[in-house]
């Protein structure tokens, strides 16, 4: 069995981890396929938004620790407890740390419906999407400190870019459990929805973004990561070179007159 599934239906590509007997905590097979799906996203053109969920009543539990127990190492069969520091750490660089490294390309919007238990790198996996929409009764937790680890998929870069560097070493120094609403008060979760309206809202969500002006969605995604990156000149120099693309596109055209004859604007 796959442990993990990948679907496109009108122009929104799914990744499923399916790995429900473990909570969907990473295995082997599943990184190298979810950085496959990940390529496709990014490169298929056809594909307008991605969704990331689980299977089951878990979103992702991170490292499988019952594996690492057993001497099985960080998510690869070949660099196990026992092998070299260099093996563990190029264990990590090949597999789990290639998904924030994939997402930082992808100018799709990504979303991360949160349908359960999200513990670890699994709960960090959804802070590197640009929107994270929980179910009421998920529970999150930056639980590395439990096992005595450290955040290795890149969770001690995105956490503080959240909430801040105080909070954030809160949270990992402590593996607090947090509810939904919680993590919704703390800015980590975008919404937060009943669970049996969490598949129907989601939906809603990206047929929305499906029906948008895809160049300027795009456009906007890059300009807003871009901009944690420059200075304020440089920031305004780059989007104004994108509104000037933007406006030579039908969908600015189409834009535009949808609103003067008040109607709903049908873009490409």
């Amino acid at each position: 069995m796959t442990h993990l599934l990948f679907s496109v239906d009108n122009h929104i590509a799914t990744i499923t981890l399916h790995r429900p007997e473990a909570r969907n905590a990473f295995s082997e097979s599943m990184l190298r396929a979810w950085i496959a799906a990940l390529e496709q996203v990014r490169d298929d053109e056809d594909i307008r938004v991605c969704v990331v969920t689980g299977t089951g009543n878990a979103f992702c539990a991170g490292g499988d620790i019952k594996a690492m127990a057993a001497g099985k190492g960080f998510y690869d069969s070949k660099a196990d407890i026992t092998s070299t520091a260099q093996a563990r750490k190029n264990s990590l660089w090949q597999l789990v740390q290639r998904i924030p490294l994939l997402l930082q390309d992808i100018d799709k919007p990504v979303i991360a419906k949160v349908n359960g238990f999200a513990m670890g790198a699994g709960f960090d996996m959804a802070l590197m999407c640009d929107i994270r929409i929980a179910c009421s009764s998920a529970v999150m937790s930056e639980s590395y400190i439990n096992v005595g680890i450290v955040p290795g998929d890149g969770g001690a870069y995105f956490l503080p870019k959240l909430i801040g560097k105080d909070r954030a070493l809160d949270l990992l120094w402590t593996a607090k459990l947090l509810t939904a609403q919680q993590a919704y008060e703390a800015g980590l979760v975008t919404f937060v929805v009943e669970d049996d309206e969490l598949d129907r809202f989601t939906a809603h969500y990206a047929q929305k973004l499906v029906e948008g002006p895809q160049l300027a969605i795009r456009m906007m995604k890059r300009a807003v990561y871009e901009s944690e990156r420059v200075d304020l000149r440089t920031a305004l120099d780059s989007i104004s070179s994108q509104m000037a693309i933007v406006t030579e596109h039908p969908d600015f055209q189409e834009g535009v007159q949808a609103v003067v004859e008040k109607r709903k604007p049908k873009f490409l």
